[in-house]
């Protein structure tokens, strides 16, 4: 089943880069913070470099003055991420999570099968929003869109249960 509204993120550790390969587990990420955290199905796939996150990079301001923190997540290894991250100009502080064995993706209960498109086990395209580790918002995109998982939706939306 699905994460839901209320739920608490699942434990799970990921990895990105900065100063080589670290580890980061979910409850260390999200404890004692608001956070958004957006997933793509790939990094450098089509919508999610020309409007997922470069959304969240325009908008990241406008998160971290509602004291809110921002991180991406992809079933990609913590190379592509950084790669991907340098080449949008992501900003400091805004997270490339790296999931690359699928397992925080599986927690959340947000996999889907790219396998017709050469992908294998992927996210849903998804955003939600947790306080002090609790999902407070959830918007999960329905196959082949991009509405409610967008940096300006997420925005707009936080703080009014799910999308």
């Amino acid at each position: 089943m699905p994460i839901q509204v209320g739920d608490p993120i699942p434990e799970v550790v990921l990895k990105h880069i900065d100063d080589g390969i670290q580890a980061i587990d979910t409850p260390t990420l999200f404890e004692d913070c608001n956070m958004v955290l957006f997933g793509v199905p790939g990094a450098f796939t089509p919508t999610c470099s020309e409007r997922h996150l470069p959304g969240f990079v325009e908008h990241f301001d406008s998160f971290r003055a509602r004291g809110i923190q921002v991180a991406c997540m992809s079933v990609n290894d913590p190379f592509v991420m950084k790669a991907w991250g340098e080449s949008l100009g992501v900003p400091k502080g805004l997270r490339m999570l790296a999931d690359g064995n699928g397992d925080f993706t599986r927690a959340l209960g947000l996999e889907m099968d790219g396998s017709s498109y050469g992908m294998g086990l992927r996210a849903k395209r998804f955003a939600l929003y947790a306080e002090n580790g609790v999902v407070r918002n959830l918007f999960v995109e329905a196959p082949g869109e991009f509405k409610v998982s967008s940096a300006e939706h997420v925005l707009a939306n936080i703080g009014q249960g799910t999308g």
